[in-house]
């Protein structure tokens, strides 16, 4: 049995989740599941780079955007979901500091023995953002719903393979809670699940990252 984190779905979550067009993965992602890994590696076997389909005894299928759209109940119009990676700090808002920005839309900053370059790890984030305090005040519901989106992002959307960290390339989406609903979630999702299937199509590679 799966579940990614160990983070509550506060209700007061719930109208910057809408916002953002996640409330149904965050609904998902409140419930356990069972990931068969068996079923996974025989269709990581039949997958082909070359087409992105599974390649089975009765034809070809694949996971389309519909799917994605029907299952996560992500947006799939919008703007397109990018960003640079590389240089990350150079782009943010205003020229800051990648850190600066992070504690004061956070509010708190993680030890530097919880960071790995632009990664945080995500027992920090479950240390940190369990639980909202009763009686919180609304800037600090924010600060949790952040937190709450960015590791919903991190670990169920565009996870890595180490399962266990969370990138803080989303702090410009979270910034703005308001506009996040305006991009392609969906699209974004499916993109980055093909580009971890074809990745792990090559027989060095052991390990399977994506929305699984």
């Amino acid at each position: 049995m799966r579940r990614q984190q160990g983070m509550r779905l506060d209700e007061r979550y719930v109208p910057y989740l809408q916002m953002a067009g996640l409330y149904h993965l965050a609904r998902l992602n409140d419930r356990w599941f069972r990931l068969d890994e068996p079923l996974v590696s025989a269709f990581v076997e039949r997958w082909r780079p070359e087409t992105h389909t599974f390649h089975m005894p009765f034809g070809e299928c694949t996971i389309t955007l519909q799917d994605v759209a029907y299952q996560l109940g992500l947006p799939v119009d919008g703007h397109y979901v990018s960003g640079c990676l590389t240089d990350f700090h150079v782009y943010i808002e205003g020229g800051r500091p990648a850190w600066q920005w992070f504690h004061e839309l956070l509010g708190v900053l993680p030890p530097a023995n919880q960071i790995q370059k632009f990664a945080v790890n995500c027992t920090w984030f479950q240390e940190n953002f369990a639980e909202c305090p009763e009686g919180a005040d609304e800037e600090t519901v924010r600060r949790y719903a952040r937190a709450y989106i960015m590791m919903l992002l991190g670990t169920q959307l565009f996870a890595d393979k180490s399962g266990n960290r969370i990138h803080i390339r989303w702090l410009p989406f979270v910034a703005r809670l308001e506009e996040m609903g305006g991009y392609s979630w969906g699209s974004a999702a499916l993109a980055w699940l093909y580009r971890c299937m074809c990745r792990v199509a090559n027989r060095h590679v052991v390990k399977l990252a994506g929305p699984l």
